[in-house]
């Protein structure tokens, strides 16, 4: 089995005091409107993996190489700049609804939630959450 630390691990660390440092003001707030959606989505409690992801559930994964972890189903980050999503297989999803974003490999990149439609999110947050219970059944 290949060793070594996974670098973003769970933590005990208290998401609301993280969510509290967070800069600025809106990207705060829109924080605390994320993990609302995305715990009452998930089913599960919010958790800090790493200094910076707000992640729930969990599930474990193993590559062919043997390099084994642990990581959240769904999560994001609020970053300075900008809100960070955390989500899989959504290759074939619609972003069409969802407004102003970008997208990297597995990432859903936006400014500020005022920007983009909640009903859309919270669809592809969904689908995400469907596509890990697929790969990694609870």
């Amino acid at each position: 089995m290949a060793t070594g630390e996974n670098k973003t691990m769970e933590t005990a660390a208290d998401v609301a005091a993280y969510l509290d440092t967070v800069e600025p003001a809106e990207r705060q707030a829109d924080g605390r409107m994320v993990a609302a959606l995305m715990a009452r989505l998930s089913g599960e409690p919010p958790r800090l993996w790493g200094p910076s992801i707000i992640g729930f559930g969990r599930y474990h994964y193993r590559y062919d190489s043997g390099r084994e972890g642990d990581m959240c189903r769904i999560g994001f980050a609020p970053r300075k700049a900008e809100l960070v999503f955390y989500l899989a297989g959504l290759d074939d999803a619609d972003f069409t609804a969802l407004g102003r974003h970008r997208r990297g490999k597995g990432c859903l990149y936006v400014k500020r939630l005022a920007d983009i439609d909640m009903g859309a999110l919270e669809a592809l947050i969904v689908q995400s959450l469907a596509h890990m219970d697929g790969l990694y059944p609870r």
